[in-house]
């Protein structure tokens, strides 16, 4: 405990104990909104209390109907609600050392309902929705207000040991305490004062109703990242206030949702906004006040989260995405196995995106996540020897779940080292993160005793006296028919992300995730400081401008970059919904000429030749380039597959060898693991 111990230290609340300083932070993750869910939501909080977590926070309730996130989505609103609720703080109780703690979060939408019954505090709508909400009478929100407190109520009869009331991210509170969304003239408007007079009032009937033996938590907005939003002194001001009406815990949220600058996202530093929760923690100690502050956003490993509480930055640590990538995330860290968690890598792919896509939110890593009562993986009561073939993402999963269910199992791979793709994400600007990906993997091969075989090339001798044999030997490049592929200054994506020699104008074909990664790659070199982050985006201290908005200081690219499609669509079309728009403006930010529907015609020494468009409206270019990027796609390398099925033998194709599609890491380790528990 001594490398932790800031981090794993008790924290006395006065009426109750947080066993440690980790807040699992809110994260709807789908099992909300339907009560026959609510044991496979039980299940998975259960696994976090089991691992160890302090706090836990759940995905957000609606205090009312209005209030929905999604048409018949989740609500706490009256006493069935609540009885209904008991699965799941009783397995939450009952996990671990029973130490674990729950608190139900209230959240009304706004104007960032999926619904036409939305209301709001003005009929302003939502950039990111489309529906128009219509203003709430001054009854409305009073009534609002005390919807919020008796959700509270309803939650403590569930069990909860407390509430965290959603103050921040955009949604109703939000849009109540700025002039951006609220232009009332009534008692809940037209000044700062009467604006968040609605959180205050929220509190103060929640405490009311609850007592003081109950964690009052809010989670208010410390960086807005939008215009007309709050001042530094009125974030201030609310905090204060809030804690003189009872609230015990003052947990920290970044941006709106429709902000335009990334607050979560793989290329984000570590750490981003740890600032913001200093600024505020001294702030309210040099008012004579000591209410515990909650960092958050990108904090994802126990030195990163150790060295934040060290330094005084913060009380405790939010983390959602980290421990929905790993359960054990606090026991490991107590148990001086850092080295084995799951980290977080920040790629939205299976948890944010599928959240935005009305789907149940998992983990690419741990696709077990969310789903512990339907994907599990028990030890086997028979032990099979088994070759995995290939440690890309896919192999690496198969073999270390297959090892940990008691299987003998060895890895073959042709390359010196394990990773395959991963190891080239790894080399993107912002997605660094990928490299713990492939440590974990590399210490859990050894912890759980797989023979790794490196620089291994296997053939079907070396294969056919396995029980079952596992092909995941991956991709490779597609290479288009085209006249002039062969140029000298052609690259597949492989090769330029490896290091061969690049020119100073490049053409990069094909806009799929590797060609905005590869595009990405040319422009900028690493730069992971926080600084830098900042003035690249335009963040400033929410005391210079309002919602910490400055204008961007773009940095100068290494090249410049043409990046080509066959398809009509917008580029980036069919990136995550959560990070493409990142991608995208970075892209666009640096130059980088987007072309769409264009027809290659051949490669020569004057460059890559071009038609754009068809028909009558049809231009012929020729892009004056000195590197043509081929990111067109890549083939399955299957070549093991037929000849030991020809011998009879069991073979299992996972990852891109059995799909090659844009190197699918999150169905590639999920199916790896789906056929783990299977053998």
């Amino acid at each position: 405990m001594t490398d932790y111990q800031h981090l794993l230290s008790p924290l006395d609340l006065g009426h109750t104990t947080l066993k440690n300083r980790v807040v699992m932070g809110s994260m709807h993750t789908k099992l909300e909104d339907r009560a026959k869910d609510l044991p496979k939501l039980a299940a998975y909080f259960a696994e976090r209390a089991e691992g160890d977590v302090g706090l836990i926070v759940t995905g957000g309730y609606a205090p009312n109907w209005r209030g929905w996130l999604l048409p018949l989505g989740s609500m706490m609103t009256n006493d069935g609600h609540a009885k209904k609720h008991r699965i799941v703080t009783d397995a939450v109780h009952g996990a671990g050392d029973g130490e674990s703690k729950i608190l139900l979060q209230v959240l009304h939408a706004g104007r960032y309902a999926y619904h036409p019954f939305s209301v709001s505090a003005s009929t302003r709508k939502s950039p990111i929705t489309p529906f128009r909400p219509r203003a709430m009478s001054t009854k409305e929100v009073d009534q609002t207000a005390t919807d919020f407190a008796k959700a509270g109520a309803l939650a403590k009869r569930a069990g909860y040991d407390g509430v965290e009331i959603m103050g921040s991210e955009g949604y109703l509170i939000n849009q109540m305490i700025t002039a951006r969304t609220n232009n009332r003239t009534d008692a809940w408007g037209g000044s700062a004062e009467r604006r968040m007079r609605f959180p205050i009032e929220i509190v103060r009937r929640t405490r009311e109703l609850v007592g003081d033996d109950f964690i009052v938590q809010y989670r208010m907005s410390l960086l807005d990242l939008v215009d007309n939003a709050q001042s530094w002194d009125e974030t201030v001001d609310l905090a204060l206030k809030l804690q003189a009406e009872g609230v015990d815990i003052l947990n920290t949220g970044i941006g709106w949702h429709e902000a335009r600058i990334p607050t979560i996202v793989t290329s984000v530093p570590r750490a981003a906004f740890a600032w913001t929760t200093a600024k505020l923690r001294t702030a309210l100690h040099e008012n004579g006040t000591a209410v515990p502050v909650v960092a958050s956003n990108r904090i994802n490993r126990p030195e990163v989260a150790e060295q934040i509480l060290e330094s005084g930055e913060a009380d405790l640590i939010s983390m959602a995405r980290p421990l929905l990538a790993d359960a054990e995330w606090v026991k490991k860290a107590a148990e001086d196995r850092a080295d084995e968690i799951i980290t977080c890598i920040a790629c939205n792919q299976a948890c944010l995106d599928h959240t935005f896509k009305n789907k149940r939110a998992t983990c690419m890593l741990n696709p077990r996540s969310a789903h512990e009562t339907e994907l599990i993986l028990l030890p086997t009561k028979r032990a099979k020897k088994i070759a995995v073939v290939g440690a890309g993402p896919a192999g690496l999963a198969a073999a270390v779940e297959l090892a940990g269910r008691g299987h003998s199992v060895e890895l073959f791979e042709a390359a010196d080292e394990i990773g395959g793709q991963f190891k080239l994400a790894a080399k993107i600007p912002g997605k660094e993160e990928f490299l713990h990906t492939i440590r974990y993997y590399e210490r859990m091969l050894d912890v759980r005793g797989v023979k790794l075989r490196l620089g291994s090339r296997a053939s079907v001798d070396d294969l056919v006296d396995f029980d079952e044999i596992v092909v995941a030997t991956g991709v490779v490049p597609r290479i288009p028919s085209l006249v002039g592929v062969d140029h000298p200054n052609v690259l597949t994506y492989q090769q330029a992300i490896n290091g061969a020699p690049i020119g100073e104008r490049v053409a990069v074909m094909g806009a799929g995730g590797i060609g905005f990664d590869v595009s990405e790659f040319l422009l900028h070199d690493v730069d992971e400081s926080v600084e830098h982050w900042m003035e690249r985006w335009g963040v400033t201290d929410p005391a210079v401008e309002r919602g910490g908005l400055a204008t961007k200081v773009k940095a100068p690219p290494r090249r410049t970059v043409h990046l080509l499609q066959r398809k009509t669509s917008e580029l980036g079309k069919g990136l995550g919904k959560t990070s493409g728009w990142v991608h995208r403006t970075t892209l666009k930010d640096s130059g980088v000429e987007f072309l769409k529907g264009v027809t290659y015609d051949r490669i020569d020494d004057a460059g890559l030749h071009i038609t754009i468009g068809g028909d009558d409206a049809a231009e012929a270019r020729v892009l004056d380039v000195d590197t043509v990027i081929l990111c067109t796609g890549q083939e399955s390398v299957r070549d093991l597959v037929a000849p030991l099925e020809a011998l009879g033998r069991p073979v299992h194709v996972i990852g891109g060898a059995d799909v090659a599609a844009e190197l699918d890491a999150k169905r590639a380790i999920k199916q790896a693991t789906e056929l783990a528990a299977r053998l």
